[in-house]
């Protein structure tokens, strides 16, 4: 999608964000009878209204202020979807969104929607050319948005795009091998450093939690460390981001059942795709953080010499851990890079994962569930970014009691806690490999549509990733 600034109107099809009918005065290119027919379309409450002209379309957006000002950007985000989806049917190639409401930021918002619901994943389609969307760019008149402003969107928006492919590719694309390939590919596009560590040196660390996993495969596992340190940063000790890559996952020999469950695995390193975009965006915004990221990647599969459950490994850090169920492999994966962290003495340490099926179930689709020992500033920050990019955090607790759930009378650990407070105990199986300030992001509702929702495209989100980088672009900010 491209995004540009008019220094002065032109186009044919316009999109003009008004609070109300007082505002019609000010579209010089409505004549006074469609003015009219646009004040009736408003005095019975309508919010979208479309006046064909011809061979040029006017499109008017009115803005109703909910409780809070970021409900009302949502708002405005979830109008320019339907805004995207007239667009291509009427086969428009460009839109210029006008902005005359009080509310600077609607026409970001309105933008942001049609550009994340314009997204498309037709790489596979032998019909793509037939059934791409029309709409290609999105231009501002030159008082609805800042240059600054413009750039993030068009940043953020690729970012977003880069992670919903990386999550829509197959496994037969998209092996632990190809995601280490795609990140490097970032980094040398947006300028950060990329570093893989192939399945030997991964045996020659002893990250036994990423090995035992990959036991049930014959490719092999990838480690991928990413950094970004510019010049000027106000970060004494690195920020650490962390992405499950469990790049399919089967269960192992505790095998899903297929429907509505293991044919949507191929998500399953949407925490992967969510902090390499991260990471892409970061490096484009050129924010003054030194951020690192680390992506251990793995397909979890039932043959081979896969690990069983009543195994005991041996994890990086020295953890014996006993393997009850084999499903329960993301923590695994992440609990050696959590442990791989500790090396860079870092300020603050945030993962996201797609780990439990109770954080789905218990907030649906409507949230991340969200854990941590960051310090409470920290996390009002996180929730206050949740809200402004309406990827909303629900915060469990991480009481001492749940890491009695863990106890195993073989090991230090078992990898899973019962039939209760799954989603917690997965979080607190996690915190016994950090020693440093740390949240979790259960991501599992939220990574993957298996129908429109909004501006979520079927498919992959990249949900959260907006909130993550409105925190960054905060950080450190009062």
């Amino acid at each position: 999608m491209e995004f540009k600034i008019l220094q002065k109107p032109a186009g044919n099809n316009h999109l003009y964000i008004i609070d109300n009918e007082k505002a019609l005065t000010q579209i010089t290119a409505l004549s006074a009878e469609e003015k009219n027919y646009a004040a009736t379309a408003i005095a019975a409450e309508q919010t979208q209204i479309t006046i064909n002209q011809y061979g040029k379309l006017i499109f008017l957006q009115i803005v109703k202020n909910k409780k809070a000002e970021y409900q009302t950007l949502e708002a405005c985000r979830k109008a320019g979807a339907d805004w995207a989806a007239v667009c291509n049917k009427q086969k428009l190639q460009d839109i210029v969104i006008h902005n005359l409401s009080v509310l600077h930021a609607a026409a970001y918002a309105v933008a942001e929607g049609m550009a994340l619901a314009n997204y498309q994943f037709l790489k596979y389609r032998s019909d793509a050319r037939k059934i791409a969307n029309s709409l290609k760019s999105i231009a501002f008149e030159k008082q609805a948005i800042t240059l600054k402003e413009l750039n993030q969107l068009s940043i953020t928006a690729e970012a977003i795009y880069r992670a919903r492919t990386l999550v829509n590719e197959p496994l037969n694309y998209l092996t632990a091998t190809q995601l280490s390939k795609e990140i490097t590919n970032l980094g040398k596009e947006a300028g950060f450093k990329v570093t893989v560590l192939n399945k030997a040196q991964i045996e020659k660390e002893k990250m036994g939690g990423i090995l035992a996993v990959n036991r049930g495969s014959i490719l092999p596992p990838t480690f991928t460390v990413m950094e970004y340190k510019p010049k000027k940063i106000i970060n004494k000790k690195p920020i650490v981001l962390v992405g499950k890559g469990i790049v399919y996952d089967t269960g192992g020999l505790s095998l899903k059942p297929t429907p509505a469950s293991m044919d949507r695995m191929k998500s399953d390193m949407s925490g992967a795709a969510l902090v390499s975009s991260a990471m892409y965006a970061i490096a484009k915004m050129q924010l003054p953080l030194h951020v690192i990221a680390l992506v251990p990647a793995t397909e979890n599969r039932p043959g081979e010499n896969a690990y069983t459950p009543g195994d005991v490994i041996t994890m990086y850090s020295g953890t014996t851990v006993e393997v009850l169920n084999t499903d329960a492999e993301g923590r695994l994966v992440l609990a050696d890079a959590l442990h791989w962290a500790k090396r860079y003495k870092p300020e603050l340490v945030v993962d996201f994962a797609t780990l439990t099926g109770a954080a789905a179930a218990a907030i649906g689709e409507y949230g991340i569930v969200c854990m941590g020992t960051a310090e409470d500033a920290s996390k009002q920050q996180f929730r206050d970014s949740g809200n402004r990019q309406y990827e909303r955090l629900a915060e469990f607790p991480l009481w001492d009691e749940y890491a009695d759930l863990l106890k195993t009378d073989i090991a230090d650990l078992k990898n899973i806690g019962g039939p209760i407070g799954g989603a917690i105990t997965a979080g607190k199986f996690l915190e016994h490999f950090t020693d440093y300030p740390w949240m979790h992001f259960d991501i599992a509702g939220v990574s993957f549509a298996t129908a429109k929702r909004g501006y979520n495209t079927v498919g992959g989100t990249g949900y959260g990733l907006r909130m993550l980088l409105d925190f960054l672009s905060h950080y450190g900010k009062a």
